[in-house]
């Protein structure tokens, strides 16, 4: 059905206008460019897609459809072919990924799912020749981050919340709030697919959503979700700079040599905490590790402690103290002999 055929009652343009505006804001897609909707079947994702099927002529992009089966519960499937209905409803290709895995005891499943989807998701782009996907998360979903890193004891990049724009990731939803995606889809006749964890207050994500935010504004008389969205913004802001100014003086603190990452100790430790912590991250970051508050105060304690001290990091990775110097390697591979 071509986009100018589309219904949009008030509560559609409502959102449409709320997605153009944060696509031209945060320069969120290219002209020309192939984006890629992750749609789970929820009101969120599914609001997602059909905004920018409706959006796509003048945000000049082309569309697809993507779903991850993450094959944690009985209906999943059907949540996949609910899914690809939709894309074909409105003319756009889906592309759908199954979990070949499961999460292991003990370990997160959301931590697991998301990881899990994130990776298909970027497999998929790379196989299509895709530089954006469009992420469904809405101002309900960036209250709840704000929130969950509060209550982790996060620092400034974790209570700023979520980017409207991270690498390849496209947020367009972000000042949409879960009452409106809600109200697209009912003024579309659409009847989104309902993941039963998404209720389940076990998950702490869920109890916050469902227990937290209702007790706040019940307790406040006010809708604290916009509040927090737009603290969230603020500090994004200073966020941004800090790591402008940790970018700038990381050259004259890291170096390579071979395969070894070298801080020079002297210089990083001179540095404010703020700074000298966001270029210890992006070292990690650097080796392909996630980094972990007690990673990054591993390498800044090295930096004043004395020669031939030591720490062990993630996958393999070590630190040592060498006079003025902090050496990040890898261990060599044992020769078979």
């Amino acid at each position: 059905m071509p986009p100018a055929t589309l219904r949009r009652p008030p509560a559609v343009a409502r959102v449409l206008q709320q997605v153009t505006n944060s696509a031209r804001g945060h320069s969120l897609f290219e002209p020309g460019s192939l984006v890629v909707a992750a749609v789970s079947g929820g009101p969120d994702s599914l609001c997602l897609l059909h905004a920018l099927v409706r959006l796509r002529r003048l945000l000049r992009i082309r569309l697809a459809c993507f779903h991850f089966d993450h094959r944690l519960r009985v209906g999943s499937r059907a949540d996949a072919i609910y899914v690809r209905n939709q894309a074909r409803r409105v003319e756009v290709p889906f592309l759908m990924r199954t979990a070949e895995t499961a999460p292991r005891r003990g370990d997160s499943v959301e931590a697991w799912a998301r990881t899990a989807r994130y990776e298909a998701l970027r497999s998929v782009m790379e196989e299509i020749g895709s530089g954006r996907a469009a992420l469904g998360h809405t101002a309900d979903d960036q209250a709840e981050t704000v929130l969950l890193a509060l209550v982790r004891g996060g620092g400034l990049s974790a209570i700023s919340g979520m980017e409207p724009l991270s690498g390849p990731l496209a947020r367009p939803l972000l000042h949409t709030t879960r009452e409106e995606t809600e109200g697209f889809c009912r003024s579309l006749g659409l009847r989104p697919r309902r993941d039963p964890a998404n209720q389940d207050p076990a998950h702490l994500r869920v109890a916050v959503r469902t227990g937290v935010i209702p007790l706040l504004e019940a307790r406040l008389g006010r809708n604290v979700r916009t509040s927090i969205v737009r603290s969230a913004e603020l500090l994004r802001r200073d966020a941004r700079l800090l790591d402008e100014l940790a970018m700038a003086a990381l050259p004259g603190v890291v170096s390579r040599q071979g395969e070894d990452v070298v801080l020079h100790a002297g210089r990083l430790s001179e540095l404010p905490d703020a700074l000298a912590s966001r270029v210890a991250r992006r070292v990690l970051l650097g080796e392909a590790i996630a980094p972990e508050a007690e990673h990054v105060a591993g390498l800044l304690r090295l930096a004043v402690s004395r020669s031939g001290s030591r720490v062990s990091l993630p996958e393999g990775l070590r630190a040592r103290r060498e006079r003025e110097y902090v050496r990040v390697s890898r261990p060599s591979p044992k020769v078979a002999r």
